[in-house]
């Protein structure tokens, strides 16, 4: 079921690049904002997620954090994040439980592939309350970026 603007955030704990267990609510007084990819090393999402990289500072300065997700392993992202270096959280979704809860999921994928995130992009509140919620049905799509700036600039 999509969530709302208004919505408490689905809570999760997931490991990182670096094999840390990170929590939402360790973001609790921070804005949050969550992308969700299907794959890395693939073209959009590395595009999606450079794109989050080159504008961090934007984020930061607004008292927000970025966090990237996806069904990949803590190895690959660790690689990933590496090679593109990405300057912020990159969370293993392995067992897609948090996809599923953000309604974030491809059940039926190309070639076969099952459960992969799809590309979306959440925007919490630092009361943990989702602001900004797009989760695309084409991998080919990228989220609106400057909608989610605004968003981030426009809540508390």
């Amino acid at each position: 079921m999509a969530l709302t603007i208004g919505q408490a955030a689905p809570a999760f704990k997931l490991f990182n690049s670096e094999k840390e267990e990170v929590s939402l609510s360790s973001f609790l007084g921070k804005k949050v904002i969550i992308h969700f990819f299907p794959q890395a090393f693939t073209g959009v999402c590395t595009t999606q997620l450079c794109t989050m990289r080159d504008n961090l500072n934007y984020y930061t300065d607004l008292n927000a954090v970025v966090l990237g997700i996806s069904v990949d392993s803590v190895f690959t992202l660790e690689k990933f994040k590496a090679e593109q270096n990405y300057n912020f959280s990159l969370l293993s979704d392995f067992n897609k439980e948090v996809s599923k809860a953000y309604d974030a999921l491809y059940e039926n994928w190309i070639l076969n592939m099952n459960g992969v995130a799809k590309r979306a992009a959440f925007v919490i509140d630092s009361n943990g309350l989702v602001q900004y919620a797009e989760v695309l049905e084409s991998a080919g799509e990228l989220p609106n970026f400057e909608a989610i700036k605004a968003c981030v600039a426009h809540i508390a």
